[in-house]
């Protein structure tokens, strides 16, 4: 079986349904890390992957005003990665939902964990100043 056959949203096209308005882990899809699979990684390397969502959004809670950030997720992978197009649509499902910056970025840490049960994980919330003041909480795990 080919690493990708498992993932229902990858290659959907016009298909695609966005939500915007309630953060949904179930959006996201994983498949097996390349880095696990003895025939694709002969030599044992250990790999770690780099994300940067530059285009997230969400609202304050208390005002409903919009809030921009970048998301920025470290991880090394145990057996299974995040699927970049399910990553990109849950991200997205943050839109219209009013959360605090540090409660967001803990419940992507949070969910991603959940997903793919990494090594260890980060996740960096770089929100544009509201107030003057820029905010970036970040969440970190790591298996014991």
């Amino acid at each position: 079986m080919k690493l990708h056959e498992q993932l229902k949203t990858l290659g959907e096209g016009s298909k695609t349904t966005y939500t915007y308005d309630q953060p949904d882990a179930a959006l996201l899809e994983a498949f097996p890390s390349p880095f696990a699979q003895p025939d694709m990684n002969p030599a044992g390397a250990v790999g770690t992957l780099h994300i940067e969502c530059p285009e997230f959004t969400c609202l304050c809670p208390m005002t409903g005003q919009p809030d921009f950030a970048k998301i920025v997720i470290d991880y090394q992978p145990d057996k299974l990665c995040v699927e970049s197009k399910s990553l990109k649509l849950y991200l997205g499902s943050f839109r219209m939902h009013g959360e605090f910056h540090e409660s967001g970025v803990n419940r992507i840490c949070n969910d991603l964990v959940a997903l793919i049960d990494p090594a260890w994980l980060t996740v960096r919330g770089e929100f544009t100043p509201r107030g003057g003041i820029p905010f970036w909480p970040t969440a970190e795990y790591r298996k014991r």
